[in-house]
């Protein structure tokens, strides 16, 4: 009889819910991802506005000055939002750790389960074994006793 583990469903149910949480961390790790190439856009757009402002026409720096002012608002916006999906991506990963845990646990158990199967089946087994050895024993002891009685009577039928 083959090994069946009792809490099968519930191991694959924590795999399934582990799975489902690594691509709750994937998407959260795109968000983040997102929102850095953001603020590299954004600072890049800073670099070169102050490159454009320095052989700009002087009545233009004005506006120059406000567009970078909008600029470094903005930066400081993207990386408010980027602290905020890296915390959530924290989260996010704290929950994978204990699902993967919760799953490592369950097939730790399956494990271990397994083990005293087999265990037990090798114990069935030596314990047929030895039953299929007491069984030939005492064959092999009736028929020798048999032998011997005939030998007996072979030996007083030769002497009379």
């Amino acid at each position: 009889m083959p090994f069946v583990y009792r809490l099968q469903k519930v191991l694959e149910f924590r795999i399934r819910a582990k799975e489902q949480q690594l691509l709750v961390v994937q998407k959260a790790q795109q968000e983040v991802y997102m929102a850095e190439e953001r603020i590299r856009q954004n600072n890049e757009e800073i670099r070169q506005t102050i490159q454009n402002k320095k052989t700009a026409d002087f009545r233009m720096m004005e506006y120059y000055d406000n567009y970078l002012h909008h600029l470094w608002d903005k930066a400081d916006a993207l990386e408010q939002e980027r602290k905020r999906v890296q915390a959530i991506l924290d989260q996010e990963k704290q929950k994978l750790v204990k699902l993967e845990q919760a799953v490592k646990v369950v097939e730790k158990h399956k494990e271990k389960q397994r083990e005293a199967y087999l265990e037990e089946q090798k114990a069935i087994e030596l314990k047929q074994f030895s039953e299929i050895g007491v069984q030939r024993f005492f064959i092999h002891s009736r028929e020798e006793a048999e032998e011997q009685e005939l030998l007996e009577q072979l030996q007083k039928l030769e002497n009379e």
